[in-house]
């Protein structure tokens, strides 16, 4: 799956899960749902060409090739009996959900003891990664965010305090929703490690061969993007009931 269709199902599921989790505020979901769909790119770091691993330079290579030589001695490790023969970096350590729940247990305590200012570096950080795979626009988009935030609560910085905790979710959805998209195409994701299934501790996941589609095909660029490009501004808080009142109005004409 590409990264611009990562990045959009992240959103849209980061706005989702935000009321579940307590962040029921529209500031407070576009915040979660940023990090969402951010660390909805994540899991790619295990790739060199991936945009997460070119995002800050030489810091994320860094971090890249050391995920890549976890990954492979990982699967080396645990292999089953009938687990494919090849180097097990991308799309296995990464791509699981024990690492979404690790990265996510690691980021609810790292903002927690952090505070405001841990949960706005999260965000940042996020909001980079989508940008890099949504374009250029979302920069100028969300500046206008920031400006709306700040204007509308007169303590914006305080509001993300209690995000701190529930951030780890946004994280682990992200990387989850990473995976459950990777599954859907023809390469599968083995996103249940260490499960045996099969004689495999890596077993790839996917749905039958009629309901898999081929990354950045036609299955995903002419319906896969633009239902999650309406669902991205239908799931804002209040956008149904704005939408509704429009069409009321219109029709009361």
């Amino acid at each position: 799956m590409m990264g611009r269709t990562h990045a959009l199902t992240g959103w849209c599921a980061g706005l989702v899960v935000a009321p579940m989790v307590g962040a029921e505020g529209a500031h407070q979901a576009v915040a979660f749902a940023t990090v969402t769909s951010g660390f909805a790119l994540l899991p790619d770091l295990d790739h060199p060409g991936a945009s997460a691993s070119r995002l800050l330079g030489p810091i994320t290579k860094a971090v890249s090739w050391l995920l890549r030589k976890a990954s492979a001695g990982l699967y080396a490790l645990t292999k089953g009996p009938r687990d494919e023969d090849c180097k097990g970096t991308h799309r296995h350590l990464s791509h699981t959900v024990v690492f979404a729940v690790l990265l996510g247990l690691l980021t609810a305590v790292g903002t927690e003891k952090g505070g405001p200012w841990a949960v706005a570096g999260v965000a940042i950080f996020a909001l980079l990664l989508a940008e890099d795979a949504l374009g250029d626009w979302l920069l100028p988009v969300a500046a206008a965010a920031v400006t709306w935030w700040a204007t509308s609560t007169p303590d914006g910085l305080g509001e993300l305090a209690p995000l701190a905790g529930w951030l780890g979710y946004a994280v682990a959805v992200g990387c989850i929703v990473h995976c459950l998209g990777d599954a859907l195409t023809k390469s599968g994701c083995p996103f249940l490690w260490p499960i045996p299934i099969r004689g495999e501790t890596w077993y790839e996941i996917r749905p039958p061969k009629a309901l898999r589609f081929r990354t950045n095909g036609p299955a995903e660029n002419w319906v896969m993007v633009p239902v999650f490009s309406i669902l991205a501004v239908a799931l804002l808080p209040g956008a149904t009931d704005y939408a509704l009142d429009v069409a009321a109005q219109v029709v009361g004409r």
